[in-house]
C-alpha cells in the first residue's frame, strides 16, 4: 500500500533521513523504532508532506504522492496523528472530532463514526463540550487519534502515541490501536517504547542516524540481541 523509495530529508546541512527504502502492506501494522534523533518523525512528516523531502519518492496505493500539496494528503486516505497531539485547544472535543471529517459530506455516516469514536474512548464523550486545551495529555492523545479516524483513513500514521503519558493511559490508548488494527486499518507506528511497538506490530524497521539498519518480523526483532541490548534495556 505504501512504498517509500530513497527518501532523503535534510534540515539545512543536517541530514535527518538518509535515502531510506521501506514498505507497508495493506492491513498491516509496521513499527519504526530507534533512538531520539534517528529520523523517525522526519520520515512520517515527509510521508504526510508536513515537511518537504529533498530526495526520493513516496507511492500510496500505486500513486506518487511525494509531490502533491500537503492538504491533499488527507483526501488520499492518509491521516497523521502528530507527535505532541496537535489538537485545536480553543475548540471543544466534539468540534475537534468534526474537524477530522471536514472533507466528508455524509452526515449520517459521520454521526455513526462519532459514536464509534466515543465507543473507543468513552472519556471523550464525557468531555464532548469541554475545550480541548483543558484536557489531560492522555485525553488529548485520545482526541488526536479520534480526530484522525473521523476522516475514515485508509492508512494511519502514529507518531509517538505513548510519549509523556502515564502507564494506565498508554495501556488504554494501545488497546484502541490494537482494535483499530484488528479491524483492518493499515498503520505505520513510530514509538520510542520499542518493546510495546514490536508487541503490537507485525513487522518492524530499526532506524539509526537517519538510516534503516535492521528489518524483520516483529517477533524476530524482539529476540534480536542487538535490538534487545540497544532498545529493550537488556
Amino acid at each position: 500500500m505504501l512504498e517509500v523509495t530513497g527518501l532523503h530529508v535534510a534540515y539545512g546541512g543536517i541530514q535527518a533521513v538518509r535515502s531510506i527504502t521501506f514498505h507497508v502492506n495493506e492491513g498491516e501494522m509496521v513499527a519504526l523504532i530507534g533512538a531520539n534523533g534517528a529520523g523517525k518523525s522526519s520520515t512520517l512528516k515527509a510521508i504526510a508532506r508536513v515537511i518537504d523531502a529533498v530526495g526520493g519518492d513516496v507511492h500510496f496505493r500505486g500513486e506518487k504522492i511525494s509531490c502533491i500539496a500537503p492538504h491533499h494528503i488527507i483526501g488520499k486516505g492518509i491521516a497523521l496523528v502528530p507527535e505532541g497531539r496537535g489538537v485545536f485547544p480553543r475548540l471543544t472535543v466534539v468540534e475537534n472530532l468534526a474537524m477530522g471529517a471536514f472533507l466528508r459530506n455524509d452526515k449520517a455516516d459521520i454521526a455513526g463514526d462519532l459514536d464509534k469514536i466515543y465507543g473507543y474512548f468513552p472519556r471523550l464523550k464525557e468531555r464532548a463540550a469541554q475545550l480541548a486545551g483543558t484536557l489531560s495529555g492522555g485525553e488529548q492523545q485520545m482526541l488526536a487519534i479520534g480526530r484522525a479516524l473521523m476522516s475514515r483513513p485508509k492508512m494511519l500514521l502514529l507518531d509517538e502515541p505513548s510519549m509523556g503519558l502515564a502507564p494506565i493511559m498508554v495501556q488504554k490508548i494501545f488497546e484502541v490501536i490494537r482494535i483499530v488494527a484488528a479491524e483492518g486499518m493499515t498503520t505505520l507506528l513510530i514509538e520510542q517504547n520499542a518493546k510495546l511497538a514490536l508487541q503490537v506490530s507485525q513487522r518492524g524497521y530499526v532506524m539509526e542516524s537517519g538510516e534503516i539498519t535492521l528489518t524483520g518480523e516483529s517477533a524476530q526483532l524482539l529476540n534480536d540481541p542487538k535490538v534487545r541490548a540497544a532498545y529493550l534495556g537488556e
